[in-house]
């Protein structure tokens, strides 16, 4: 197995790794992830309803909301991890 192979196994394993470990310690405020996926959800449904526009408008700001908000939640986790302290 050559080296380069070796790490497309060890990498993601590493990182699967890290990412359950980092669940037991989740202890960051996740209440702004949740707010943003309704966002998303709230738009969706509007879609469904026939509202095309406002409805895209407010599922895709949520999708950024959500993006960001995720971020900044799993840089807290991966702080809180590495170092200890909230």
């Amino acid at each position: 197995m050559t080296g380069r192979l070796r790490w497309v196994w060890i990498a993601p394993g590493f990182l699967a790794a890290l990412a359950l470990s980092c669940g037991t310690a989740a202890a960051a405020d996740k209440t702004k992830v949740d707010q943003a996926t309704k966002r998303v959800e709230r738009g969706a449904k509007q879609i469904g309803q026939g509202q095309v526009g406002p409805g895209f408008k407010e599922m895709f700001t949520g999708v950024g909301h959500t993006i960001v908000e995720g971020a900044k939640f799993s840089g807290e986790n991966i702080k809180e991890f590495f170092t200890g302290k909230k």
